[in-house]
This record gives C-alpha cells, sequence and structure tokens, in this order.
C-alpha cells in the first residue's frame, strides 16, 4: 500500500496529492533476507553480491558505459558543468565539468502493437490510501517531505 497526503501549492493555491514514505528505508539486511527466501543463494552469497555491485557498476560507468540490469533498468552519469557556457566550440573542455549526477531509467516494456508501455519496478497494482498518521512516522528519505523518522524498524508487508 502506498500513500499520500493532501498539499496545497503555494504557488497557485490548488491541492494535489503528494506520495509519502512511511518509516526508515528498508536496509540491504532486508533485501538479502528476501532474496534468501526467494532463491537458492545463501545469506552471505547475496550480501557479497549487492556488497559488490555498486562499485562493478561505477567502474562500468566511468569507461563511459550504460549499465542495464535486467527487470531493474539502465543507469549512466551524466555531466555537470559551470553554469557559464562558453562562445565557441574550441573553448569547450573538462575543466567546465564540476560534478556528476547518477541517472536511473527503470527498464520499459512494451506490449503486443505498442499500445501499452510499463516499467518492470511500477507495474504493481499500487493501492494508495491517503495518509492519516503522524508527520512523526514519514520518512526522512530524500524526495520526501516529511518531518520526522521511525526509530523502530517497519514491519515488512510483503514477506
Amino acid at each position: 500500500m502506498a500513500y499520500y497526503k493532501k498539499r496545497q501549492q503555494k504557488v497557485n493555491g490548488l491541492w494535489y496529492p503528494q506520495s509519502v514514505t512511511v518509516g526508515k528505508p528498508i536496509t540491504t539486511k532486508k533485501i538479502v533476507a528476501r532474496l534468501v527466501q526467494m532463491s537458492t543463494v545463501s545469506k552471505s552469497d547475496a550480501n557479497a553480491v549487492l556488497a559488490d555491485l555498486a562499485s562493478v557498476m561505477a567502474d562500468y560507468m566511468a569507461l563511459g558505459h550504460t549499465v542495464k540490469i535486467d527487470g531493474l533498468g539502465t543507469f549512466y552519469y551524466t555531466a555537470v558543468s559551470q553554469k557559464q557556457g562558453v562562445a565557441t566550440p574550441e573553448e569547450v573542455s573538462a575543466n567546465q565539468i564540476t560534478g556528476v549526477r547518477i541517472r536511473f531509467i527503470p527498464e520499459t516494456t512494451r506490449s503486443n502493437g505498442n499500445k501499452k508501455v510499463t516499467r518492470s519496478l511500477s507495474d504493481v497494482e499500487i493501492d494508495w490510501q491517503e495518509w492519516k498518521g503522524t508527520d512523526d512516522n514519514l520518512s526522512n528519505d530524500p524526495g520526501n517531505d516529511g518531518t520526522g523518522g521511525d526509530d523502530g524498524e517497519s514491519p515488512d508487508p510483503i514477506v
């Protein structure tokens, strides 16, 4: 079940539903436990693979490749450059790059005739419910403007 709050925009005064996340983020430990439960790998094997995944992906992306993980999506780097551009192509250099961002595109599948598009991370049926709890139970995750965090570990509704 996913939750939303009613939020009024300051710009136009209109009300919109805004998604919220509850509790702490799901940890690698919890992901490993689910993977062990649904596969034949051991806890240590699943943990080792997940622990090394980020560095392997970063190595390939640093070489200019995108990384596509089946069922998940594609990751790639984009460069962040200085606010000021330059007048000619000859003046463009790597010195203008001030940072890097990691971009993610969820995997897309198309049904027959390209009429229906689904994304593998969001093609599940989501039951949206209005959040009736307090802001103290909302996550401090980036992208969620809840004001508090959950001190306890959230129960896993999937198990």
